[in-house]
């Protein structure tokens, strides 16, 4: 990665001061270093870097402004305005360990494909950070990222499936595969009608890590490694990033790393359904009634609204054993991006503490959630005239929230589960990371996991 941290003194590390808006004059600066910041105009606006030259020519260090305190991760975008070399922060930033993540995520770069690594800058690791803890978070956002941005074309489920039994094999990790027609006999249908149609077999990938004895953890992950719509299909413009449609997937796998690399005192459990929403003969059809595990019949009333029909079958299967806590992380609906915009991930839980534990790991960890309400009587806009429940409403209203009954239909016996409507993308660039593929919850579910079971 082009931005690495140290753990030693680095010799010739130059010094970043950072800078409160309007607070250059108790920013501790030389005379010569103030007087340079005036007359450039720099006045501690958040993001803001400014090269200070040497006495005698030269780099004698940075100047970069916080502003009024809008947070650690703000760091990250000296990773894309300071030259090479070696920096080291004079003094040491507020929330030094998600001052250290930011920098690293902030000098991100999806390379695959040609485009060229970032800068070559190494920092001293601020005091009080915890350079184990910076570098499997980052190790986990950076392989989230990977997998959202690769194309389809080498990210189908087959490609999916090898991703994690690579990530399996890192952490000694046991999986299982159930694929094509085997779904069937195992009782999975919703997720074998939505992935029928591909050239690539639908599949549930099932990877458990730890104690058999420990608290359980379960991760479900919507795995649609692309989604055309099926019958009901998508404009063009609908389907420019639906390369991310396993961003779920994508962040589930990431939180899982976390979890390993710690050893935290969990029974793991990861499930996937890998599938992608093609269009062929066999492709399931508006008007279907389709079976589920559960055993409640789901009449198909839109083909674009498949992936809550394949977390339907995985949690259904992650709940026969009833885990200690329940995640499901999806790109569910344009519903919770109407509604909360793309960086504000909105979540959904009948369990108040769970909910409660979320909304401070988020805020201590800089990882925007927003609780929203599984809102009971919304439930029967799910009605159906011939099965026990529809995939979509009728009218179109609360989208998310409809999505998330849906879902909960499929989960009876787990006391603490949340449901994630992730975007898994940045439209634009972020100090803390590119426009591309995003972590979204996962650094602030590891807190709690951490909390709670490590």
């Amino acid at each position: 990665m082009p931005v690495e941290l140290v753990e030693t003194q680095l010799k010739n590390a130059l010094p970043i001061h950072l800078v409160a808006r309007d607070g250059l004059d108790a920013a501790g600066l030389s005379s010569s270093a103030l007087a340079w910041a005036k007359a450039n105009g720099f006045a501690g606006e958040a993001g803001k870097t400014l090269v200070v030259p040497a006495e005698h020519g030269g780099l004698g260090g940075a100047l970069f402004g916080i502003g009024a305190g809008e947070g650690a991760l703000g760091v990250g975008a000296l990773a894309k305005s300071l030259p090479e070399g070696d920096w080291r922060f004079a003094s040491t930033p507020p929330g030094p360990e998600l001052a250290a993540i930011a920098l690293v995520l902030g000098g991100y770069v999806f390379t695959r494909y040609g485009k060229k690594p970032g800068k070559a800058l190494r920092f001293e690791l601020p005091a009080g950070a915890d350079a184990e803890r910076v570098r499997r978070i980052v190790d986990a956002v950076f392989l989230t990222r990977d997998l959202v941005n690769t194309p389809t074309n080498d990210l189908g489920p087959d490609d999916l499936e090898r991703a994690v039994r690579t990530l399996a094999a890192a952490h000694k990790a046991e999986i299982t595969v159930i694929k094509g027609d085997d779904l069937l006999q195992r009782n999975f249908p919703m997720i074998h009608a939505v992935g029928r149609a591909s050239s690539s077999a639908p599949r549930l990938i099932d990877m458990t890590w730890g104690s058999k004895g420990a608290p359980k953890v379960t991760l479900v992950g919507k795995g649609v490694c692309f989604d055309t719509g099926g019958l009901d299909i998508k404009p063009s413009s609908g389907m420019l990033l639906m390369k991310k449609d396993m961003g779920g997937a994508a962040n589930v796998l990431g939180l899982a790393s976390m979890i390993m690399a710690a050893g935290l005192k969990v029974r793991l459990r990861v499930l996937i359904a890998a599938v992608e929403n093609s269009i062929a003969g066999n492709a399931f059809r508006p008007g279907d009634v389709l079976a589920s595990r559960k055993g409640l019949s789901v009449e198909i009333g839109n083909t674009d609204a498949e992936g809550r029909l394949v977390l339907g079958d995985a949690l259904a299967l992650a709940d026969e054993e009833e885990p200690q806590l329940l995640v499901d992380m999806a790109t569910l609906t344009g519903a919770a991006r109407v509604a909360l915009g793309p960086d504000l991930p909105p979540f959904y839980t009948g369990d108040d503490m769970l909910a409660s534990d979320l909304a401070a790991a988020s805020l201590a960890v800089e990882d925007p959630l927003w609780r929203m309400p599984l809102w009971q009587p919304y439930d029967a806009k799910l009605s159906s005239k011939v099965a026990d429940i529809n995939n979509v409403t009728t009218d179109g209203f609360a989208g998310s929230i409809t999505a998330a009954l849906f879902l909960k239909r499929f989960v009876e016996k787990t006391a603490s589960w949340a449901h994630f409507d992730i975007f898994a993308w940045n439209p634009a660039d972020r100090p803390h990371g590119p426009a591309g593929g995003e972590a979204q919850g996962i650094r602030a579910l590891e807190q709690l996991i951490s909390k709670r079971f490590g």
